[in-house]
């Protein structure tokens, strides 16, 4: 059951929901987001950052690429759900080939911090390649204020309606990512979230393709206060409330980026296990916690998502 994003995402596009995207660097993420999915029989995406392929592969963006098709498909084959793996924020067109030789479903190519022109030319390029290996791409307009991996910026740039309708017509692209006011990270906002939903309207009008959001983490208080209770520091973590996030989903958006979620859950339940367990030293134990709170994030995810029962 390993797929194409595309076909993970036009269906969802289709029937007005959304599909969670799970960043991972390693085995006991995925566990634990396939187990999720798996329960509430979801289809859902599975993306690495060029960080983590650089991690995977200790510095080679094809061997590490590699290995995640070979753990993320050998994974998924095994399940009754639509798996894909997707290259979030592709900036390095050398980890773009990396990705789209190993096989991945789909690949982001990031060029929205450059002209819009120098961004059209870059993502028709990538598009070019990859449709020709049969793997779809996510671009990006606007951009998202924050730090995530690879990804830096000062402040947020709207993307423009009239502009994705042009990007979109004259790249070729799947599936875009606008940027509306969210940001990357788990200091997202000092005040409350301004998210611009008409401008999200429009886009969807017209592009009429699936579209992503990005920075769209919730950063759960319980697994802050349980990460804090056991020693760490979070202090101003802030993310995107839920009912946000469904507006968007309402406005057309079909794939919603998670990854600070799942970091802040890890984190509460290992800090909690080794505080508890001082004589625990074999990481199959004390990870496991952590994996349980970050299956109970994705779970709840695909639920409020409308992914839940949308796996066939």
């Amino acid at each position: 059951m390993y797929v194409n994003t595309k076909d993970i995402l036009e269906k969802a596009s289709k029937e007005f929901y959304a599909v969670p995207a799970f960043n991972i660097n390693n085995l006991e993420f995925l566990i634990a987001i396939l187990e999720g999915a798996v329960e509430k029989n979801a289809p859902v995406i599975i993306e690495t950052s060029e960080g983590a392929i650089k991690y995977a592969g200790n510095g080679n963006p094809i061997r590490g690429a590699k290995f995640f098709v070979n753990l993320v498909k050998g994974y998924a084959d095994t399940l009754n759900i639509p798996v894909a793996l997707h290259l979030d924020h592709g900036k390095n067109l050398e980890y773009i080939a990396a990705a789209i030789k190993a096989g991945y479903s789909s690949v982001m190519i990031d060029a929205s911090h450059e002209p819009f022109e120098e961004n059209l030319k870059i993502t028709k390029e990538v598009v070019k390649w990859a449709h020709a290996a049969g793997v779809s791409v996510e671009a990006e307009l606007g951009q998202l204020a924050g730090i995530e991996d690879n990804v830096s910026a000062e402040e947020n740039v709207l993307v423009d309606p009239q502009q994705a309708k042009i990007f979109v017509e004259e790249t070729g692209v799947d599936f875009l990512a606008p940027a509306i006011g969210t940001s990357h990270g788990a200091f997202k906002f000092k005040g409350e979230a301004k998210l611009d939903f008409e401008r999200l309207e429009k886009v969807k009008k017209l592009t009429n393709i699936p579209l992503v959001l990005h920075g769209a983490s919730s950063v759960p208080v319980k697994y802050v206060e349980l990460a804090e209770k056991y020693g760490a520091d979070l202090g101003g973590a802030k993310g995107v409330p839920a009912e946000e996030i469904k507006k968007c989903v309402k406005l057309g958006i079909n794939k919603v980026n998670t990854d600070t979620d799942l970091r802040i859950a890890f984190l509460a339940g290992l800090r909690k296990n080794l505080t508890e367990n001082v004589k625990e030293f074999d990481p199959r134990k004390y990870f496991k916690e952590g994996m349980q709170f970050v299956k109970d994030v994705v779970m709840d995810r695909l639920e409020f998502l409308g992914a839940a029962g949308k796996a066939i």
